[in-house]
């Protein structure tokens, strides 16, 4: 099905393939106060195409980002204690892999609530984060990381560049995806980065989405989903080469790339790069046939997880869920989940809990909810966390509570 003007971000070839169309859907990381909940609330298409020119699979920019990324944007990093421990770790790698220190500049572009660059200004490192939700920015402050307000591109590199210096280390985690404007940004890394720097970025991976059937990472704030071949080919075309990569477990799977200038030797590709590539191939994800099956095996997942729902209220079992992420927003919507199925949910973080889910308007409260009113079955939204969360929330086998995941395939635990 072709869509009327649609082109591709990055080859400008028309999108004509559909990945997967999962219907009309609200903005999933905004949430609904209480007096909002009676009045009219936008919905947008969230259709997901894959270029048959370049392959790369993408949302059209129906939504601008500074409606999405707003002086209220509810998203706070610091409420993952794995995700937290995650950025720990990695700023413990990236420091000793390449010799950072006190000389040093690192900059983070949507650094979030300072959850990771925290960690560089533990070590005395310097480092700046580049937010543009400002709210979320001033949180970042409050805990001793620097912070600018805006969205990078080649305009606020080159001003960064000059004001400051070029950067030993540009990081992004789960930003690349985000950028409509996926030639701005990539030739924005290309300024700001020094002569012999690095990029790393993180970001999930599509084979990983396809393989494992996460399509609830499908969301308007999402403007792309990326295989490394495909981020390769974007990279290349602005001077910048991927020099290695690693296979992450988070978010269901990710890949952290490794990137440099083309012109920079001192930084051999290694045979990771030459792996990952070849997986993906052998995958097909350089066919359009590829792509073709994914819509049978969305529609599946959500008979299993209603069938899942259906059969539990009908036995009398109370079901809550656990999370308000972009994730669990795509897939309520998308199934037509609302409290006739789950009564409500609950989250760490307090910019959520008193509001409602946008579309479906369940019910957000602090996850101490869950204690009082002990249901059966506790459904995970943000399945990628069940650990850390399950862990936590371990004490809901005291009445026979059950934790479920609806990803890649409903399951009890």
């Amino acid at each position: 099905m072709a869509v009327s003007g649609a082109r591709c971000r990055f080859c400008d070839a028309p999108l004509q393939s559909t990945f997967v169309d999962l219907g009309m859907s609200p903005l999933c990381q905004t949430v609904i106060s209480e007096d909002q909940a009676n009045k009219m609330e936008p919905f947008y298409p969230l259709h997901a195409y894959v270029c048959g020119g370049c392959f790369l699979v993408q949302v059209e920019e129906i939504v601008p980002p500074d409606e999405i990324f707003s002086d209220e944007y509810p998203y706070l990093s610091s409420y993952s204690d794995s995700w937290v421990e995650h950025a720990r770790k990695y700023v413990e790698m990236i420091s000793d892999r390449l010799g950072l220190g006190r000389e040093s500049q690192v900059v983070e572009i949507a650094s979030n609530d300072g959850y990771l660059l925290q960690h560089f200004v533990a070590k005395g490192i310097p480092c700046l984060g580049v937010e543009p939700a400002a709210n979320v920015a001033e949180i970042a402050k409050q805990k001793g990381v620097e912070s600018e307000v805006c969205f990078f591109g080649e305009e606020s590199a080159k001003r960064i560049a000059k004001e400051r210096r070029k950067a030993d280390l540009i990081l992004g985690n789960n930003v690349l995806a985000h950028v409509p404007n996926i030639h701005d940004f990539v030739q924005g890394l290309k300024e700001l980065l020094s002569e012999q720097g690095t990029v790393t970025m993180e970001f999930p991976h599509l084979l990983r989405l396809m393989q494992l059937n996460q399509f609830d990472t499908i969301y308007h704030e999402h403007f792309s989903y990326l295989a490394f071949f495909v981020v390769e080919k974007i990279f290349a075309a602005h001077g910048l080469t991927l020099y290695d990569v690693d296979e992450l477990p988070t978010h269901g799977g990710s890949i952290r790339i490794y990137a440099r200038h083309t012109a920079d030797l001192t930084k051999p590709v290694s045979a990771a790069v030459e792996g990952l590539r070849a997986e993906e191939f052998e995958a097909g994800l350089d066919r359009l046939e590829t792509y073709a099956s994914f819509t049978e095996q969305v529609k599946e997942t959500k008979r299993a997880l209603l069938d899942f729902l259906i059969k539990a209220h009908r036995e009398g079992k109370q079901v809550v869920g656990y999370g308000a992420p972009g994730k669990g927003i795509t897939l309520l919507n998308y199934c037509g989940i609302r409290e006739d199925f789950l009564r409500y949910t609950v989250d760490r973080n307090p910019l959520k809990q008193g509001h409602y889910t946008p579309g479906t308007h369940i019910p957000i409260f602090p996850p101490e909810k869950i204690r009082e009113t002990k249901p059966d079955y506790v459904l995970i939204l943000p399945w990628n966390l069940k650990d850390e969360i399950s862990s936590q929330h371990a004490y809901i086998a005291e009445w026979g509570g059950r934790f479920v995941v609806p990803i890649p395939r409903v399951e009890v635990l």
